[in-house]
């Protein structure tokens, strides 16, 4: 059994005192080679030592809790609509339900308190026609600081810009939703200043639980990487 620590810094906040869930399980996923699922069994706390342990299931533990598993996986799901253009996915992000009925307005990801270069700034809308199942699509131009020392965007910050269009996917303006499951499958390299499109598709619900589909484009067009989520809604909420 292997053991490492990670501390997630508020910079990488979801929720105002939690971890934004995507981030966090792309930082799991260093552990696990291939696809990956990670079920967040609660909210990943910020900066404090947590601890990585496993290796064909790992764990995020803070001291004696369990935070989250990940472990190798399939993913089932695959997008087969065509992505929008960038520009359409720019007119789309003008629709983006945050900027009326902000969730998680400081949220790394989706947030627009989030000055450019600090969040990832993915503002989602709608691109489907009435009557179709949700389909909602944004830009990412990604940031030089998110390749690190290195030349291409670290996997983490992938994960995380797969997360937040799942939610713009199965939510209802202001509606509050968590991120319990997520498998993602990276297929190619995004780089800093690659003018990237981002879509996000609602694939069922049954009660309090809500299915999305993600991908992310290169400016070529072609596949990056795809993820399916399991979003729930906390207890109290209307769907009860």
């Amino acid at each position: 059994m292997t053991a490492n620590h990670i501390r997630v810094a508020r910079r990488f906040r979801g929720p105002p005192q939690s971890a934004n869930g995507g981030y966090v399980a792309g930082l799991m996923a260093a552990a696990v080679n291939g696809t990956v699922t990670v079920r967040l069994r609660q909210p990943p706390p910020l900066d404090i030592d947590l601890q990585l342990v496993g290796d064909a299931v790992v764990e995020l533990r803070s001291e004696s809790q369990r935070i989250a598993t990940a472990q190798p996986a399939t993913l089932h799901w695959q997008p087969t609509i065509p992505p929008p253009s960038h520009g359409a996915a720019l007119e789309a992000s003008r629709y983006y339900s945050g900027h009326t009925h902000p969730v998680f307005p400081g949220c790394f990801v989706c947030g627009t308190d989030r000055a450019p270069g600090d969040g990832l700034r993915i503002f989602a809308g709608r691109v489907s026609e009435p009557g179709e199942p949700l389909r909602v699509a944004a830009p990412w131009t990604p940031h030089r600081s998110l390749a690190g020392s290195g030349t291409v965007v670290l996997p983490q910050f992938l994960f995380a810009a797969l997360d937040c269009p799942g939610f713009c996917a199965v939510s209802t303006a202001g509606s509050l939703m968590l991120l319990a499951e997520f498998t993602v499958k990276l297929v190619r390299s995004v780089h800093p200043g690659e003018r990237c499109v981002l879509t996000g598709e609602a694939l069922g619900s049954a009660g309090r639980k809500h299915r999305a589909g993600t991908a992310l484009y290169g400016e070529d067009g072609e596949l990056r990487g795809c993820a399916e989520a399991l979003w729930i809604e906390p207890r109290g909420s209307a769907a009860d």
